[in-house]
This record gives C-alpha cells, structure tokens and sequence, in this order.
C-alpha cells in the first residue's frame, strides 16, 4: 500500500492526548484492577505501535488485538506486556500464537478439542493461554450456558498443552441509557462465575462504555477501547465521566482555487451549479481515503470558516465553496480544532448516518500517519 506522503493531506495523533485518556481512567480503578489497552484495526486507524506506546505511558499493563497477526506484530515491535487475541485462532497457527507469547480465546469445546490436538502434535512444551469467552447475550462468538463453561475449564484443567488464563465476555448495550439488557447479561455473567470451582488469573467484562458507565462491574480486568482515543462510546447519548481527548486531527490544504461565474457545475454529475460568481477550492482528499461520497453538503473549516462540500466527493479530492479568495496552501481541517471552532469525528458519523469507530477505522492507510508527542 503506497501511502502519500507527497501530498498536503495527513492524520495527525496525538499521543499525549491517548497517554492522558488511559491515565485518566486507571486513576478511576482499583487497586488491583488492570488497564488493557485495545489497540485492534492499527488502533482504531490512529496506529496500532504508536498508540501501544502512548497507551503504556498512561498504565496500560497489557493489549487487546483481533487476530494473530496484530498480535504477531506487537511482540515484533519489542512489547512484552500481555496481549490477548479477542477472536478464535485458526487451528494450524496456534504454533505462531505459542511462539510469540499470546493468550486466544475460545469459544467452543470443538475449537479447544482441535487446538490441544494440533498443540499435542507440535511437541511444543510452552502451553497455549486461553481466555474462555462466555457469550451472555451479544450473539456473536462464545459458549451459551454456564455448564460449556464449566466443561471448558475442566478440559483444560486436564490438557497438557493448555492454560485457562482468563474469562470473560462482552456487554452489547453498554453505551446506552438504558441498562436493562445490560442488567441481564450482568445476570447472566454471573450465573457463569457460580458455576466454576475456580477463577483464572483475569476476570473481564468491561469494555469502555461499562468502564465508564459501570464502574461497579466484576473482574480484575478492564479492556479499554475506543474511549481511549477520545471518542465517546455512546456518540451522543451519555456524558463523559471525564474529558477525553480526541487524539485525531485531519488536516489538508488548498491545492488550487477559482473564481467561478454562475452558472458553472461542479463535479461528477453536475450537481451543483454555481448561483453567483463564487470562489471554490480543491482539496486532495476523496472517497479513496475514507471519505466517501456522502461527505457531499458537508462544511470543512478553512481559517475558522465552515465551508460547504459542493459537487460529488471525487476518488481523489474534493472541492468547497470560500467565502472569499484564499492562498492555495492554506490548511483545510477536516477533523479537529480551526481557529475558535471544531469538527469532530462524532460529526463526520452524524453526516454518515454511523459511529465515529467506522470513521476512525476507515481513514485509508494511503493518509499518512504523523505522531505528536
């Protein structure tokens, strides 16, 4: 993947901002209670290594990623912390999860029966470090009643080439006002813990939004998320126990700029057509790199002005609509601080009709990544 450096367009993180986000909320926690930093899908676009960094400065004690790979990548970058793969393994790469040190869960007594059959084949001596996890009502992976847990735990208690090191699951409603369904899998949660002789060495139940919203939660273990990147879990529906710090700008510049008479189109399909005579802009920046084409209508913020996105969002750039004649090289926000005003990344999924992860996820890997401290 070609990322464009030689262009005016960049995502700029600002570590600190991530490294006072994660300190803010170990402060809250107690006394024995870890911080997991998720740092899944290159850290939620801002980076996956960076972000680690930044994340450990604040008291992060270990890692969440969603496959091997990212996993794989982390013990490269010289972290020993632990690090927990959140999704099943394939069968035949558990070798590589042994080899580098990483816990995987499990969902299912097949998956595990296929694991330590694979890991009793490979001769390794190192066991494989499993985090159960108990599906309490997202419907996604995990065992459905506290009985497969409970046979889980035993089979691995008898395995040679297993370690139960952790259990947990994963709460869907957390981010919403209402928290009746959340009561239940709580409930439910519990029910699972009745069941078991003995705990693993992590219990964790809490994602960002029940850090946030449930501190009362069970478990020696947060997993801490997309909160730590400055981004309110519930969008708009709860507020923030604390400030969090959007560590995302996205900045570009003016690369041309036209004194247009009326009557001119712009874009594909001519769907705006000048008025008046009206200065327009170019920006280099398009559905290519995240921005799709439902940006179309949206204001960007030039010198502290908002300025309408006119015409359709190109592959590669975009056009607005200034209130007056402006230096091609002048810095276009598109998400972050200009002047007195703000566009937020909460902004962009409002226009989308999403949530600020997918935006944040879906900033092309070809928008160069620059690191403040």
């Amino acid at each position: 993947m070609v990322v464009a450096w030689h262009r005016p367009t960049k995502a700029v993180i600002h570590k600190k901002a991530i490294t006072e986000n994660v300190a803010n909320e170990v402060a809250r926690l107690p006394q024995g209670k870890e911080l997991f930093a998720v740092v899944k899908a290159n850290g939620y676009g801002h980076g996956a290594i960076e972000t680690a960094e930044a994340a450990v400065a604040g008291g992060a004690s270990g890692f969440c990623v969603s496959n091997l790979d990212e996993g794989v990548e982390l013990r490269e970058a010289g972290f020993t912390q632990p690090i927990l793969i959140l999704n099943m393994v394939p069968y035949d790469a558990l070798t590589v999860a042994v080899a580098h040190d990483l816990s995987v869960t499990a969902g299912t007594r097949e998956w595990l029966q296929a694991a330590a059959a694979v890991l009793e084949k490979s001769k390794l001596e190192t066991p494989l470090s499993i985090h159960l996890k108990a599906d309490t009502g997202m419907g996604r992976i995990g065992f459905c009643t506290p009985e497969e847990v409970k046979e889980a735990a035993a089979f691995i208690k008898e395995s040679r080439v297993l370690e139960w090191e952790g259990l947990f699951t994963h709460f869907s409603t957390a981010d919403q006002a209402d928290d009746t369904y959340w009561n239940l899998q709580k409930e439910r949660f519990i029910e699972v813990l009745k069941k078991l002789p003995e705990l693993p060495r992590y219990v964790h139940v809490s994602n960002s939004a029940t850090a946030l919203w449930h501190d009362e939660t069970i478990g020696n273990m947060i997993r801490y998320g997309v909160a730590m990147y400055g981004l309110n879990p519930s969008g708009h529906a709860l507020p923030e126990v604390y400030p969090l710090q959007p560590a995302l700008e996205l900045v570009s510049e003016l690369i041309q700029i036209k004194k247009l008479p009326a009557g001119e189109g712009i874009g594909y399909g001519e769907t705006y057509i000048t008025s008046e005579a009206e200065w327009i802009g170019t920006i280099p920046i398009g559905y290519a790199d995240g921005w799709p084409r439902k940006m179309q209508g949206f204001s960007l913020l030039v010198e502290g002005n908002y300025c309408e996105t006119i015409g359709r969002v190109c592959m590669d750039q975009l056009m607005i609509r200034l209130p007056q004649e402006f230096p091609v090289g002048t810095k276009v926000t598109l998400i972050g601080k200009n002047a007195d005003k703000e566009i937020t990344m909460q902004d962009i999924a409002d226009q989308l009709g999403t949530i600020h992860y997918e935006v944040a996820c879906g900033l092309g890997q070809r928008i160069p990544r620059e690191y403040q401290e």
